[in-house]
C-alpha cells in the first residue's frame, strides 16, 4: 500500500466529515513523519455510520472484499492495494467502540488516544504512540512489529 493511495482514502474520509484514525504501520510512520518500511495495507478505524459509503466508493475504484468479519472488520483488496476497515461506533465524546458479531465490545478507541501525524507532508489522524504500543500486545510480534515498536520507543 503506497502513500498516494493512503492519502486518497484519507481525503475521501475527510471530505465526508467522518471521524477516523489510522492504526498499524502507517500510523507509526505518520508519527515518525516519514515512511520507514513498505506497508501491506492501511488499517483504517472509522465511524461505522460512514462504512457503507466508504465500501461503495472503494468498490467503485476496483477494490473487492477479501475478508469479511463485519461488524469487527472488513478487508478489501485491489491487486497489491489493501484496506483493512474497522468500523467503530462513536459516543457523544468521540470515543469509538468496535463490536463483534455477538454484540460484544471487543476494542475501545478513546478519542484521547488520537493525535496527528504526517504522511507525505499531509496531516492525518492516527492513534497515539502509547495506544499503538498497546495494540501490539496480545500476539507474537512479527519482524514489522519489532521494527514499529523500536520506532515508537524512539519517539
Amino acid at each position: 500500500m503506497h502513500s498516494n493511495e493512503v492519502l486518497r482514502i484519507v481525503d475521501w474520509v475527510e471530505s465526508h466529515d467522518a471521524c477516523y484514525q489510522i492504526n498499524g504501520g502507517w500510523a507509526v510512520d505518520a508519527l515518525v513523519g516519514r515512511q520507514t518500511r513498505p506497508h501491506r495495507d492501511l488499517d483504517l478505524f472509522i465511524d461505522a455510520d460512514v462504512v457503507p459509503s466508504l465500501l461503495s466508493w472503494l468498490r467503485s475504484r476496483g477494490y473487492a472484499v477479501e475478508t469479511d468479519e463485519l461488524p469487527a472488520r472488513v478487508e478489501l483488496r485491489d491487486g497489491r492495494l489493501r484496506v483493512d476497515v474497522h468500523p467503530m461506533t462513536l459516543d457523544a465524546a468521540g470515543n469509538g467502540t468496535q463490536w463483534d458479531d455477538h454484540g460484544t465490545a471487543i476494542y475501545s478507541h478513546p478519542a484521547a488516544a488520537r493525535t496527528t501525524g504526517s504522511i507525505d507532508g499531509h496531516q492525518v489522524c492516527v492513534a497515539s504512540a502509547a495506544r499503538l504500543r498497546e495494540l501490539h500486545e496480545g500476539y507474537p510480534p512479527r519482524d514489522v512489529d519489532h521494527h514499529d515498536l523500536a520506532l515508537l520507543n524512539d519517539l
